[in-house]
């Protein structure tokens, strides 16, 4: 009894202290995000639409929505939270690490809309069909990660590992090229930055 929870105290200290070593993700003014905060996310290169924010799937349909990339560069969005799968006492997000990620300002269909990838019109698209929390097998659509790309931004990629015996399809989230600005998997990841609200 006593070896087998010094096992897990050690391999608890041990996820912890990794999970702390990562580069911690700023947003623009320098300062860590954190969760519990709103942020909005927004393109690094101008010129290129503006921030992240919900569409209907159809015309006809008022929930659940499809998160998208304002098509003009002046808009903020929605503001977005980011909740870790393994929260730490200081509340940073960092790189590379599992992430729920929401628009915590809306309530669709009664609940806080979540991203999700999906398999829209024959392409991985970000939905908000998704549940906060609950990391593992059934959840494996919900979780995203943050990663340092280019000299001054980020990029958002979909990579979870919140399962170990799951092989989802991965990569990049970019901009659909034609029609609306849905985010989908993509060769061409969309470089983001991050602005407190």
């Amino acid at each position: 009894m006593k070896i087998s929870f010094l096992i897990f105290i050690v391999f608890s200290t041990l996820s912890l202290s990794s999970a702390q070593s990562l580069p911690s993700v700023l947003d623009i003014d320098r300062n860590f995000l954190r969760y519990g905060l709103g942020y909005y996310i927004l393109p690094v290169i101008r010129g290129r639409g503006g921030g992240i924010a919900l569409t209907p799937t159809s015309i006809n349909q008022k929930c659940p929505l499809d998160v998208v990339q304002e098509s003009i560069e002046g808009r903020n969005g929605l503001p977005l939270g980011f909740i870790p799968a393994n929260t730490t006492k200081d509340a940073i997000i960092r790189e590379s690490t599992d992430l729920n990620i929401m628009f915590p300002s809306v309530t669709i269909c009664g609940q806080p809309p979540v991203w999700r990838l999906d398999v829209m019109n024959g392409q991985w698209s970000v939905s908000s069909r998704g549940t906060l929390g609950n990391p593992g097998r059934d959840t494996i659509s919900n979780w995203f990660k943050i990663e340092k790309y280019g000299g001054n931004g980020y990029k958002l990629v979909y990579f979870p590992t919140v399962c170990n015996t799951c092989r989802p399809a991965c990569g990049d989230i970019g901009v659909a090229k034609t029609g609306r600005r849905s985010l989908i998997l993509s060769n061409e990841p969309l470089m983001v930055m991050f602005k407190r609200t």
